[in-house]
């Protein structure tokens, strides 16, 4: 039974913060130093072990007006400039999926597109709820953003960049070429280049790029504002569930949007919102994450269940091979944040979560079982989560009447495909061959 809806109350959301400018600070989980945001920051200037900055707000949580992330922009580092009409998921009750698996109570967080179920984000994927949000963080006059990207990322920032005419670079692997085709137009203050290789290789042209003057790396999962982004699609199943989940499974490839659901919780958890039921996260009434990885390539999941301080991973052809048999190609990061203060490790310890692995056949199966039961087209990512799902429940490690969050974090893109003009092949502005260096191919680019 679904809870009576929250009332918000007028409780500081998080320990008083000291705001200049802008009404929050940004926060070491390392050595706590506090810094007044500059729109840019991605690190704590003091030496240590790395750890993500966070945001800490001194407003309460107060949901605006409307739909999108920028519902929730008491809880989002922005500029202070008047925000644009932002596009966001939709939450709802799954019942017929639920029976499917034997749950009670599953409830799904569709980041895509379903305008018949409210959801609205154009690209078909959550990560349209993270550009948004970074382009509002930025200052006045930012320099050339630079986004590494496996397509769905590049795809967001493609259109949002495009569409608020921000000066970026985009750098993807060549095969993520298909995944921009739902941007929309690409304006000339957007630059697109591709490598040949994998995320990863992008990962380093991107750095080589962003160390040129005038360019500034957009920082993956060391941007707050791009996991705050991320982070209202809790919220806004928080908000119409009526209370957080028992748990909450997604798939993971950086762990971003894991990361960024964690800390949202934890925060309505501090503003007095009602706390998940049942066994899930022992008495701090968090959320237990399960967060799902695609066999052949689960890095995290490895050193999880092995104990490891970090992922082994290394760069030979058998590890590019199991990247490119991947039926999840944008869960392939080789470099996620697993052992950071306040990285992958620490959100599944602190709420008592665990890291699942589904094949390429378990997520094909949930795949076409979503499209059956409920009626639409899911990513690849998310039939990944859902395979996790599917696996969990039926070992019984989550029980039939506790609250459950899916968060299908890309869907109905085919659908909205199919009552459309094909597209367009997308280019590139610059291919970069096989061979070349990070620092001569950041030179090509460019100029200097």
């Amino acid at each position: 039974m679904t809870a009576a809806p929250y009332v918000p109350s007028a409780r500081p959301a998080t320990a008083p913060a000291t705001p200049g400018d802008r009404p929050y600070l940004l926060r070491c989980p390392v050595c706590r130093e506090g810094y007044q945001d500059d729109g840019l920051r991605l690190d704590c200037a003091a030496a240590h072990r790395p750890g993500l900055l966070s945001t800490e707000y001194a407003t309460a949580f107060a949901p605006g007006a409307g739909t999108g992330p920028f519902r929730y922009g008491c809880w989002l580092p922005t500029a202070g400039r008047p925000l644009p009409e932002g596009s966001g998921g939709a939450t709802y009750r799954a019942e017929r999926l639920g029976r499917e698996l034997g749950l009670d109570e599953l409830w799904v967080a569709f980041s895509g597109h379903w305008p018949e179920r409210g959801a609205t984000l154009a690209t078909g994927s959550f990560k349209e709820l993270e550009a948004q949000a970074v382009l509002a963080r930025l200052p006045e006059r930012p320099p050339v953003l630079v986004v590494a990207s496996a397509g769905n990322t590049a795809a967001a920032f493609l259109r949002a960049c495009s569409q608020q005419r921000v000066a970026c670079v985009l750098v993807v692997p060549d095969t993520a070429l298909p995944a921009l085709a739902t941007a929309g137009e690409r304006a000339d203050c957007v630059r697109l280049v591709t490598v040949a290789g994998d995320y990863t290789d992008a990962i380093e042209l991107a750095d080589a790029i962003a160390a040129r003057p005038g360019h500034q790396a957009e920082g993956g999962t060391r941007n707050v504002a791009r996991r705050d982004g991320l982070g209202t699609a809790l919220l806004a199943a928080a908000e119409t569930i009526g209370r957080l989940p028992d748990h909450y499974v997604q798939a993971v490839g950086s762990g971003a949007g894991a990361i960024a659901a964690h800390q949202a919780a934890r925060r309505l958890l501090a503003a007095g919102f009602p706390a998940a039921n049942g066994r899930a996260g022992a008495d701090r009434g968090l959320p237990r994450l399960t967060l799902c990885q695609n066999t052949p390539f689960a890095p995290m999941v490895r050193a999880w269940q092995d104990g490891l301080a970090e992922p082994v991973i290394g760069s030979g052809p058998a590890v590019r091979e199991a990247i490119a048999t991947a039926h999840a190609q944008e869960l392939t990061t080789r470099k996620p944040p697993y052992a950071v203060a306040g990285g992958v490790r620490e959100i599944l310890t602190e709420s008592g979560g665990e890291l699942l692995a589904a094949d390429n056949a378990e997520a094909v199966a949930a795949g076409l079982l979503f499209a059956e039961v409920e009626g639409i087209d899911i990513a690849p990512a998310a039939a990944v989560a859902l395979a996790g799902l599917r696996k969990a429940a039926a070992a019984g490690r989550i029980r039939p009447r506790e609250t459950v969050l899916l968060h299908v974090t890309g869907g109905g893109r085919a659908r909205h495909a199919a009552g459309r003009r094909p597209a367009a092949p997308v280019r590139p502005d610059l291919r970069i061959p096989a061979g070349l260096s990070a620092e001569a191919a950041a030179y090509l680019v460019t100029g200097a």
